[in-house]
């Protein structure tokens, strides 16, 4: 008798964390939520980036839109650092780190995870980007007008190689291409900007 209650016990923690991961995947399966006020940032906008850094003349600019305290960034940096890796001799890459705590400085930022990249903390990017959610891909032509804002990736954790939508837009821009995307690539997915809640 008492081994049975034991196992019933054992058995139902079980099913229970197996139903708490099982929700937490399909809760970040589903798209971010698009806030009320949003105003969509059009292909082919000038973004202002004259103050916030200076990326290198004649290359295009691919910011990184980055919250350290969303499970979706963090799954995404071997992605983004792969990028980084591949094409920073052809393309200008800056961090924007989109966070209300204020412990997090620049310095600190690069110190934590690595990079040697510029990073902002510059919210206002953001809008102006159309950005309402972390990870986010923003690709602009060497004239800094929006190209892509989107998705790294379909997966979760960023290695289904078919979807690596960042890299498709990456390599578009630089073979002068004009790549069609579905809904998964255009349609944030991850954390919603500020709070970083879903």
């Amino acid at each position: 008798m008492k081994k049975g209650i034991i196992f019933l016990y054992l058995a139902a923690l079980f099913t229970c964390i197996i139903l708490l991961f099982w929700y937490k995947e399909w809760v970040y399966s589903l798209p971010t939520p698009v806030p009320g006020n949003y105003v969509a940032a059009q292909p082919g906008k000038y973004i202002e980036l004259a103050g916030k850094f200076n990326p290198k003349k004649d290359q295009p600019v691919f910011l990184h839109f980055f919250n350290p305290d969303c499970p979706c960034s963090r799954f995404n940096i071997v992605q983004f650092n792969s990028l980084v890796k591949e094409y920073g001799s052809k393309v200008s890459f800056g961090v924007v780190v989109m966070t209300r705590d204020k412990s997090y400085t620049a310095e600190r930022i690069r110190e934590k995870f690595g990079w040697s990249i510029p990073v902002i903390l510059d919210s206002a990017l953001a809008t102006n980007c159309g950005v309402y959610s972390t990870p986010q891909a923003v690709l602009l032509n060497e004239d800094h007008t929006l190209n892509y804002r989107g998705n790294y990736n379909r997966n979760r954790y960023c290695t289904d190689k078919k979807s690596n939508y960042a890299q498709l837009a990456i390599d578009a821009l630089l073979d002068k291409q004009n790549p069609v995307f579905n809904q998964y690539a255009l349609k944030a997915y991850g954390c919603s900007l500020p709070t970083c809640t879903r």
